[in-house]
């Protein structure tokens, strides 16, 4: 969604969000590919141990995909980062929310499918709030995607990737905190701080 998105009625959120990837012109970057395996594999390690070096517990990992729902984001909301994940340190995991629901996966796969990772540190982040975060995490595996709630009709059974996220830290959050009614990944770092960044893959 784009910012002036968030103060639209939902259906007319729907409309804008289609209308938006039907016009190939706005595109903010062109969609991607990943470089060959040799290239990748070695990227994978050096951005492997970087994240494992600076992230905590509870940090919230934003990537750009290599997917083609990562490059709808991409297009419709004008920032080049397309999904999110919380980080689970302690099993060398995350925890997300895809199409298939939400789920754990390792932070190697996780690496292996984006062309870059922010690592931001949420603003409620504290070593008595992060363990928590990470368990209020573990505890929604198995729920269901929220697609609408990607355009505003939430369901509160469900959750979409940076919903997940900015969930798991609710009961720290206030009024003051201003968190709209669709959270675009790519704006996470108004609640926090961006620690590092891999930036993009190169292909050679």
């Amino acid at each position: 969604m784009t910012r002036a998105m968030f103060h639209l009625r939902p259906s007319a959120a729907l409309a804008a969000l289609l209308a938006g990837l039907l016009l190939p012109a706005c595109i903010s970057e062109p969609w991607i590919s990943p470089p060959p395996e040799p290239i990748r594999k070695a990227q994978n390690e050096r951005f492997l141990a970087a994240i494992q070096a600076v992230a905590r517990p509870g940090d919230w990992l934003v990537n750009r995909g290599y997917k083609f729902t990562d490059d709808m984001v991409v297009h419709a909301t004008q920032i080049p980062l397309s999904h999110a994940a919380l980080y689970d340190a302690e099993n060398a995991q995350v925890i997300e929310a895809e199409g298939k629901g939400i789920h754990t996966s390792s932070l190697h796969d996780f690496i292996d499918k984006s062309h870059r990772v922010h690592v931001i540190r949420p603003r409620w982040a504290t070593d008595e709030t992060r363990k928590v975060a990470v368990q209020n995490a573990r505890a929604l595996v198995g729920r269901g995607y929220d697609f609408l709630g990607t355009v505003g009709f939430d369901r509160a059974d469900r959750l979409y990737c940076s919903e997940l996220v900015m969930h798991v830290y609710r009961q720290w959050q206030t009024e003051d905190d201003h968190i709209p009614r669709v959270i675009e990944p790519g704006q996470l770092y108004l609640w926090g701080q961006v620690v590092y960044d891999t930036l993009p893959r190169t292909k050679q």
